[in-house]
């Protein structure tokens, strides 16, 4: 598998680049600041992990069902609460003006947080309370949630029998894929999830988003070292961007992958494209799909 390292240390990486290039472009340093409050929200994270049988993980898994329903989290509310204010002060400083923060955010109480994890969770809308302010919102809520979900993910995908998954969404905890890679051995396709960084075993010639595996409707586009792919589907018109690890030279940080690839984002928006996660998350939303949940979520 590809290397999923902690805060410190992609921290480290990224200022190693600032040194090496004199700064840091303003979507890695906004990175750098998100890391730094999870890392420190890190070390006061102890969760309890869910009573799950390996039986019961391998029925979930046959019948596509993530292990994680969002009564399954046990999290500190205190905590996530104090992400969340971190979290829009450091969103906020990049609006315009900056600093602005809509008024619904300054006074989110413990029940609406609550209300908006949980429908953020489940790809639902988010309350009417929060009009106006949901794209802050769910960013907020990421970035609170996200140490969590990894400490959840880290002791649960080595649970999973990967060659009986195989989904376009995490077997974890649900979310689509932002990001792939090719492994050094035998350059098998791993998917990246966007919300628990959970890595699982996947075809290389179908779509995550619309399960398409017509190759006259599959390809992609390639830097000139191979390096980086580009993966697009013409049926759903989306993408999904992938590094192939038996050409990377040194350490890969697979989420930091993510913003040192934003070229290809803009590449392919340009050529009007969607990210698999935006799509697979607006189709959720929509109702056009619904993740299968464990019996009880």
């Amino acid at each position: 598998m590809g290397e999923s390292r902690g805060y410190h240390e992609i921290i480290e990486a990224l200022d190693k680049l600032e040194a090496k290039d004199s700064s840091l472009p303003a979507p890695l340093q906004l990175y750098r600041k998100i890391l730094s409050i999870q890392a420190e929200a890190d070390k006061r994270i102890n969760v309890r992990q869910p009573e799950l049988s390996q039986g019961l993980i391998d029925e979930s898994v046959r019948q596509g069902r993530p292990l994680l329903r969002f009564g399954d989290l046990d999290l500190d509310w205190g905590l996530v609460g104090e992400l969340v204010d971190k979290a829009t002060s450091i969103f906020s400083s990049y609006t315009t003006p900056p600093g602005e923060l809509p008024g619904n955010l300054k006074h989110l109480t413990p029940a609406m947080l609550e209300e908006a994890a949980r429908a953020w969770y489940e790809d639902r809308e988010l309350s009417s309370s929060l009009a106006g302010a949901e794209d802050m919102a769910e960013l907020a809520i990421f970035t609170a949630l996200k140490p969590f979900l990894s400490r959840y993910a880290e002791s649960l995908i080595n649970l999973v029998k990967q060659e009986y998954w195989r989904r376009g969404y995490c077997p974890v905890c649900g979310g689509s894929p932002d990001f792939s890679y090719l492994d050094k051995e035998r350059g098998a396709r791993w998917l990246l999830c966007s919300r628990c960084d959970a890595q699982w075993l996947f075809q290389r010639l179908e779509c995550p988003n619309c399960g398409n595996q017509d190759q006259a409707e599959l390809s992609y586009f390639t830097d000139d070292k191979g390096l980086y792919r580009l993966n697009v589907c013409e049926k759903c018109r989306c993408y999904l961007k992938a590094i192939d690890l038996r050409v990377a030279e040194g350490e890969v940080f697979l989420p930091l992958e993510r913003f040192l690839t934003m070229d290809l984002d803009r590449q392919a928006i340009e050529k009007g494209y969607t990210t698999c996660s935006q799509a697979g998350k607006l189709k959720r939303m929509q109702g056009h799909e619904e993740v299968p949940r464990r019996a009880g979520g």
